[in-house]
């Protein structure tokens, strides 16, 4: 099955959908080095390097899927928060592709952000959008009242395609990811497919992490380290005990950062031969940026390296000591294969790599898509027409 991936970045959705089986029809994608990226690890021909505005979707041909993760600043927690307002919102876009090819379904990551309150208005919109694609907007192409009148419309009297679309807050950890990452899902499945999409569950959690810890002392013992359990740490173990009883909580533990580097050598001597793992001094710890426990999930990779995302790219170690993740430690804790390369400088390679969706939660979602949408019989069971006038002019 065929996929057309819209704002790429450096392919970490991409990856996971390519191990789940999908084949990239093409990628799109605005900034230079995360095109860079793409054309060494997917194939310079697959790669369209400009604005998704000026693309034409129907030069692709047929696809099965539409995935991408349009960006994130106007809803990022730590954007200007300005939502449809923002000229980077790239959602009309997403859409209009899904009204050009008519796929089977689609796969678009986003922020947290995107569920605030201040922001559901045109959340609802989105999803409505992503609904009814072929609703066209009117002559004052204004989303506000476009939106009135998809609240208005009804199944039975809309007879353009429709797509199921389902949306979830997701943990990366929960799923075997070393890193406390949330982040929304949207999956959109066309209707008359008539197949369920229901997210995948969670496979990992903190409690059976805590347990291997304070209760059965595994992890350590794994690892190689005579541990002895502080007062706090004790104090846990009792309240675990009397949680759970004799019996360990339920699934797998959460991955740690020593659990996925463990393996890898110091960065500080380089003497290993590999290319981008290379030490960057200068990391310290300061108010409200502490590093990311090296036993623990990291912390949110943060796209760039400077301010709020330099100071919490670090791992922080037993003794206190912090350092920078190098570019080779960021792609395993994005669950990148250690051969996947990142064009760009420490600041560059951790901006893309920042802004990527974990390869391993990319491969579940994309997986259970694949099985989903792989049966589904190539003529569709009926035909709806393309476009259905329900207002004047055009669409976005």
């Amino acid at each position: 099955m065929r996929c057309l991936e819209l704002f790429s970045g450096c392919g970490g959705l991409a990856k996971g959908l390519e191990l789940a089986g999908f084949e990239h029809a093409h990628f799109v994608e605005f900034n230079k080095d995360a095109c860079k990226t793409l054309r060494l690890n997917f194939g310079s021909e697959l790669v369209y390097e400009g604005d998704v505005r000026s693309f034409n979707f129907k030069s692709v041909g047929k696809v099965d899927i539409v995935a991408g993760g349009p960006p994130c600043q106007p809803f990022s927690l730590g954007g200007k928060h300005k939502a449809h307002d923002d000229s980077r919102d790239m959602f009309p876009y997403a859409i209009r592709a899904i009204e050009d090819l008519n796929p089977k379904g689609f796969v678009f990551e986003n922020v947290k952000g995107l569920l605030r309150t201040s922001f559901s208005e045109y959340f609802e919109y989105i999803i409505k959008r992503l609904t009814y694609p072929y609703f066209e907007i009117g002559a004052d192409k204004d989303w506000r009242s476009h939106l009135v009148r998809l609240r208005r419309l009804h199944p039975s009297t809309y007879k353009g395609v429709r797509y199921d679309v389902h949306y979830k807050l997701l943990n990366a950890a929960n799923y075997g990811v070393p890193q406390n990452r949330e982040r929304v899902f949207i999956v959109g499945i066309r209707s008359d497919l008539e197949r369920d999409w229901i997210f995948p569950e969670a496979t990992h959690n903190e409690q059976k992490l805590l347990w291997d810890k304070y209760v059965t002392l595994e992890y350590w013992h794994r690892h190689g380290i005579d541990f002895s359990p502080n007062l706090r740490e004790k104090a846990l173990e009792v309240k675990l005990k009397n949680l759970f009883g004799i019996f360990p909580p339920e699934g797998l533990p959460w991955v740690t950062l020593r659990d996925i580097l463990s393996s890898v050598p110091c960065p500080v001597n380089g003497a290993h031969k590999i290319s981008d793992h290379i030490f960057k001094d200068g990391a310290r710890i300061y108010a409200g940026h502490t590093g990311s426990d090296i036993d623990y999930p990291g912390k949110t990779i943060k796209a760039g390296g400077h301010g709020v995302p330099g100071g919490e790219n670090m791992i922080r170690f037993m003794d206190g000591s912090v350092r920078y993740f190098t570019t080779y430690e960021s792609k395993l804790v994005q669950t990148f294969p250690s051969d996947f390369q990142v064009i760009g400088a420490w600041g560059e390679s951790m901006r893309q790599i920042g802004n990527a969706v974990p390869v391993t939660l990319a491969h579940i979602i994309g997986r259970r898509l694949y099985n989903l949408l792989s049966d589904c019989d190539v003529k569709d069971r009926r035909r709806y027409p393309l476009r259905v006038l329900t207002g004047i002019g055009g669409g976005w």
